[in-house]
């Protein structure tokens, strides 16, 4: 039986996932929770095979949360989803750590396969994200440049293209304020250009908001 807790703020898609994975043979739903507190609060208390962690949960950033499930709880393979664009969050959240990365705009199908495929541990993406990874396209040459970041650099563009100045990057990824401004800049050069306001448009087009 392989077993999943689901961690999502929002009541009804907890739901949903849970009446999707437990229709399915040999899956069991064990726990689902709010926010990474009760998250790491839950899993101090059981081992889920599998922990599927929505990419915006409250409290503490998804990739930083990734990262620290992987360090204090290394058997546990996680699963991130999200509604953001599945080109791209995959690559950041599997550098990361992460087994896979599902979309929320995916068939529901998608959601037994991945769960399935990170359980044994392997890797899972979507067909279509694979071929877009295969293939890029010239209308896609913003995200062959995002592909080039690493996961902390998507985080602090995240920040910064949600609005947050640069103490409160800092303090949001307990970093101080000259390591943001070095990001900053290593983001201008990774993305071509040459002024924040240019780097925010560039995060908005890569739907980053």
């Amino acid at each position: 039986m392989i077993t999943v807790l689901i961690a999502d703020n929002h009541p009804i898609v907890r739901l949903g996932i849970k009446n999707v994975l437990d229709s399915s043979e040999g899956i069991q739903v064990i726990a689902d929770v709010a926010s990474t507190s009760e998250l790491f609060n839950t899993l101090e208390n059981i081992t889920p095979d599998v922990v599927m962690l929505e990419m915006d949960i409250p409290e503490i950033n998804g990739i930083a949360t990734l990262r620290k499930i992987k360090q204090e709880f290394p058997e546990v393979k996680v699963l991130m989803y999200s509604g953001q664009s599945e080109d791209v969050y995959a690559l950041s959240t599997i550098r990361a750590g992460a087994f896979g990365y599902l979309s929320k705009t995916s068939e529901l199908d998608y959601i037994v396969s991945a769960v399935k495929k990170v359980s044994e541990g392997n890797m899972f993406i979507t067909n279509e994200l694979a071929q877009r990874l295969a293939f890029d396209e010239g209308s896609q040459k913003p995200r062959r440049f995002f592909r080039k970041l690493s996961s902390r650099e998507v985080e602090v563009l995240k920040l910064l293209a949600s609005g947050k100045r640069n103490k409160e990057v800092a303090e949001g990824l307990n970093l101080n304020e000259k390591t943001v401004s070095t990001y900053k800049a290593r983001l201008m050069r990774k993305l071509n250009v040459d002024n924040l306001v240019d780097l925010l448009q560039q995060a908005k087009a890569l739907e980053l908001y």
